[in-house]
């Protein structure tokens, strides 16, 4: 019973705990999430600032994760939205493991409890004891060494649906990211941010400095004679050419 008792304490303590976080969260979250879309459609700088005063909340953080980064690129902001998801939705599932450590090990230690308690009560009868009234007390340490299994049950069916509660917390979240961050993207590649890492397509070039070998590009160059060759006078032009006949 006594470890039964500690794995009781620590799931009403887990409980509790989880219990304020969703409490404290649910009710912030749609209202950021609006403000934040909101904001976008108009003013991307505003909606950043909105999502960073609400980064002390998971949908905050989620918002703000791609709004934050400083390279205008659609491929970065959506991997950006995927990463912080799956490490938010990782947090909100502390705990979990605790709980589904109580539902495993309570049945167990009841049962292990109620085995104990008969074997401790069944070791003190004698056989010429039976069918007296000296069994009695025999019979009463056994019903008594059931109420381990009984408690252990009752720990563990507790632990078993405040689990599945927070489980069906989780996938709601699941929904309300996705939604969420599909919005948000579709309103960046809408109207992409201005004030992120553009590119001037109209920034002037270096030009390269003038050389010999680019001076008279514009125009083609004569070809010269190797050296060494011996020099060739023009040819003489004909008297015929000259009056054109």
């Amino acid at each position: 019973m006594y470890p039964l008792l500690a794995l009781s304490i620590l799931t009403v303590s887990v409980v509790f705990e989880r219990f304020w976080f969703w409490l404290r969260m649910l009710n912030q979250e749609r209202q950021i999430v609006e403000r934040v879309l909101e904001a976008a459609r108009e003013d991307w700088g505003l909606a950043r600032d909105i999502a960073q005063r609400a980064t002390d909340q998971p949908i905050g953080r989620f918002l703000y994760a791609p709004l934050s980064l400083t390279k205008n690129d659609p491929e970065s902001f959506r991997l950006a939205l995927e990463a912080t998801a799956e490490d938010e939705l990782t947090g909100m599932r502390r705990g979990e493991k605790l709980l589904e450590a109580v539902i495993a090990l309570a049945p167990l230690l009841g049962l292990f409890g109620t085995v104990w308690g008969l074997i401790q009560s069944l070791r003190s009868i004698k056989i010429g004891d039976l069918g007296t009234e000296a069994t009695a007390g025999v019979t009463t340490g056994i019903g008594e060494s059931l109420i381990s299994t009984a408690a252990g049950l009752v720990v563990a069916i507790t632990s078993l649906v405040f689990y599945r509660f927070f489980q069906s917390f989780i996938f709601n979240q699941v929904q309300v990211f996705r939604k969420a961050g599909n919005e948000l993207e579709l309103l960046y590649r809408q109207s992409p941010p201005s004030d992120l890492n553009i590119v001037n397509s109209e920034a002037p070039t270096l030009l390269a400095p003038e050389t010999s070998s680019n001076r008279n590009s514009g125009r083609p160059r004569k070809k010269g004679k190797k050296f060494g060759e011996p020099y060739e006078a023009p040819p003489e032009p004909n008297p015929t050419d000259l009056d054109g006949n």
